[in-house]
């Protein structure tokens, strides 16, 4: 055989197994290709959660899991202001202890800047025998004042020491605790020159919504 003519057919035979792999190549790279006019969309992230997670099953018995928070109290050393009015007052809303009048904000009294000691203290505390008292229930203003004009007067011409003067609170009265507040300027003002001192009552005695007057 011809060795020119076999070394020409084994160059076409080479030639054609290269142009087969260049077709092959070129059929994979267009079949990658997108059609024309359309576009190949990334999944997004809520597709691949969906994908990734759609195999898994839920749960039924943990769907509300309840939360308990342990409430650590701040320390407090024994024997605290605070804890020792918070006591006071659960006792008091709890009824086992009274109102103590004076920290109210109804709470009046008065006494002559020539006197002190304990005479507000002693007189609030009832330790004062009452000869005789007013009730102005049912009163109006321009009633009052004549009778409350009489009482002390009288009282003072009879030696009374202490007497008491029920004035009510007004919480009924659609502006507040006039005939209150009325008593009051008469006792500090009009009758000062006969009064040591006057003070709101006990609690048994009308509490708020009485005085005790206090005679020089």
């Amino acid at each position: 055989m011809d060795t020119k003519k076999q070394g020409s057919e084994t160059l076409v035979a080479g030639s054609f197994k290269e142009l087969k792999k260049m077709y092959r190549r070129k059929k994979a790279q267009s079949s990658l290709r997108p059609a024309p006019g359309k576009e190949i969309k990334s999944p997004d992230d809520e597709e691949l959660f969906l994908n990734t997670m759609k195999e898994v099953q839920e749960i039924r018995e943990y769907r509300a899991i309840p939360l308990y928070h342990k409430e650590v109290a701040s320390p407090r050393k024994k024997g605290c202001p605070e804890d020792e009015a918070l006591k006071a007052l659960k006792e008091t809303v709890r009824g086992r202890s009274p109102i103590p009048l004076p920290d109210t904000q109804e709470y009046v009294e008065w006494i002559d800047h020539e006197h002190g000691g304990d005479i507000i203290k002693n007189l609030h505390e009832g330790k004062y025998s009452v000869q005789d008292c007013l009730d102005l229930h049912g009163v109006i203003v321009q009633e009052a004042e004549k009778a409350v004009d009489d009482f002390v007067r009288n009282s003072v011409k009879r030696g009374h020491r202490c007497v008491k003067i029920i004035h009510g609170r007004g919480l009924c009265s659609p502006n507040g605790p006039v005939l209150k507040e009325m008593v009051v300027k008469w006792l500090s003002m009009r009758y000062r020159k006969y009064i040591r001192a006057f003070v709101s009552a006990r609690q048994c005695d009308g509490g708020l919504g009485a005085v005790y007057v206090l005679f020089k």
